[in-house]
């Protein structure tokens, strides 16, 4: 594998550059003194901020964009062989890394690299980490794969030991990094155009908690079904914590407070007892905030540091995010794009104060809803009224045959009321002429629908 040599900065070509992830990336190389420049499909706001901060963005990607002077090429999972700028890398012998290869080439630069996973509650969690560590004052550097307001943005650059990111499973990323501090927040089928079956995702999970040193901690979810087989006979500590007694840490006494507020009690370690307001909603960031207080707490940082930091937390781009109210409809919007999420989403949803709940729900790749379909229906039906836009290809062709007219009829049988319209403009006309004052909108997915509620809202 080609190494970085951090101490001797070089020129660097991002293949894909205007990525939530490889953005951050670029810029720390950047700061670091590289000479960076890179290509994405289509100019966005994160190329153009790329571009006012030095870094020469193609916008297209092309065989001539690979100039000779490039020392390494960094690719996403997404670029595929016959992408012409890969297809030059190849063929001129460029040196090349993945992104994931080179984030962890990034942690070794930090005594205290902390790296978050699971299948659901990385953006959210990671950012709170990073939260606690602002204000304890610790100057970390974060990455984080959503927009975080605290900071302006997915990036910060500390100067402290501190090194907070994201640690994905698909294609095995995680497995090429160097945590200090490993978060396993839950894990469950996912990714299955990479992974065979749950086991196989298990298998890399384990993997991942084995490469946290002696010194080290692993933080994991207790509620994860037999997760003595991701912990079994690992040299470094483990910190458990869930629903339940006899976890390091769970919660009691959950209420709501105001818009869908949680406000629980935090047992903990030797007994101890603390109250925690969060201001982002429900029990799935209850989850989140358990895990980020337990990293906390091994980091020694005291506990009214932590509690001040999870009540200001306000959330992420994309998370449950408010958009704004028009003629009394109040719209959310939400990256949820699995069942598991959708769930949690639509039932935290139930606590803030609506009379009807829409959720305009836009499926993310063929082969996540040809795997499950009757689980997306499930989820979608607690909503009072479903609509679905096209499923959203991301990476993937349509070889499974599969279409939002089949999710609709799933979400019927599963009793709930669900409408298709192949088109964004059919969608806003349709909400427009059925959304009530008082009704609460929330729009859903990992593709483009937030355009929806935006163009409903005139943002």
């Amino acid at each position: 594998m080609y190494q970085i040599d951090f101490h001797h900065p070089s020129d660097v070509y991002f293949v894909g550059i205007g990525g939530i992830s490889m953005s951050g990336l670029a810029e720390i190389l950047a700061r670091a003194g590289f000479r960076v420049s890179g290509s994405d499909s289509k100019a966005s706001a994160v190329t153009a901020a790329l571009e006012q901060k030095g870094i020469r963005v193609f916008i297209g990607q092309r065989e001539e964009n690979i100039g000779s002077q490039i020392d390494c090429a960094i690719f996403t999972s997404a670029i595929r062989q016959d992408n012409p700028e890969y297809a030059a890398v190849r063929k001129r012998g460029i040196p090349s890394l993945t992104r994931a290869e080179l984030l962890g080439q990034i942690m070794k630069n930090y005594a205290t690299s902390i790296a978050v996973s699971g299948t659901h509650g990385k953006t959210t969690t990671t950012s709170m980490i990073g939260e606690i560590l602002l204000h304890a004052d610790a100057d970390p550097t974060l990455t984080v794969g959503g927009m975080l307001r605290s900071i302006g943005g997915n990036l910060r650059i500390g100067k402290s030991d501190f090194f907070v990111t994201e640690a994905c499973e698909y294609t095995n990323s995680f497995l090429h990094f160097f945590p200090k501090i490993g978060l396993i927040l839950n894990i469950e089928e996912d990714h299955l155009d990479f992974f065979q079956d749950l086991a196989q995702i298990r298998r890399s999970f384990r993997e991942f908690a084995r490469l946290i040193p002696e010194d080290g901690c692993l933080i994991i979810n207790g509620d994860i079904p037999a997760f003595a087989e991701i912990t079994d006979g690992l040299p470094c500590r483990v910190v458990t914590y869930g629903s339940r007694e006899g976890l390091d840490y769970h919660a009691e006494n959950l209420r709501y407070v105001e818009h869908a507020q949680p406000v629980f009690a935090l047992h903990g370690p030797g007994g101890s007892v603390r109250e925690l307001t969060l201001r982002v909603p429900g029990e799935h960031n209850v989850s989140n905030a358990m895990a980020a207080a337990a990293a906390a707490d091994f980091l020694a940082i005291p506990d009214e540091i932590t509690a001040r930091a999870l009540q200001g937390f306000t959330g992420t781009d994309r998370r449950f995010e408010y958009k704004g109210s028009i003629g009394g409809l109040t719209v959310i919007d939400d990256y949820a794009h699995h069942p598991t999420e959708i769930t949690a989403t639509l039932k935290a949803a139930g606590y803030y104060p609506h009379n009807t709940l829409w959720c305009v729900f836009q499926p993310h790749t063929y082969s996540r809803t040809h795997a499950f379909l009757k689980d997306f229906a499930q989820a979608l039906a607690l909503a009072d009224k479903v609509v679905l836009a096209d499923i959203y290809a991301a990476r993937e062709t349509n070889t499974f045959a599969i279409h939002s007219q089949d999710l609709r009829e799933a979400v019927e049988t599963a009793g709930g009321e669900c409408y298709y319209f192949p088109t964004f403009d059919e969608i806003e006309n349709f909400l427009l002429g059925h959304c009530a004052d008082g009704d609460l909108l929330i729009t859903m997915g990992a593709g483009d629908v937030h355009i929806i509620g935006e163009n409903l809202l005139g943002l």
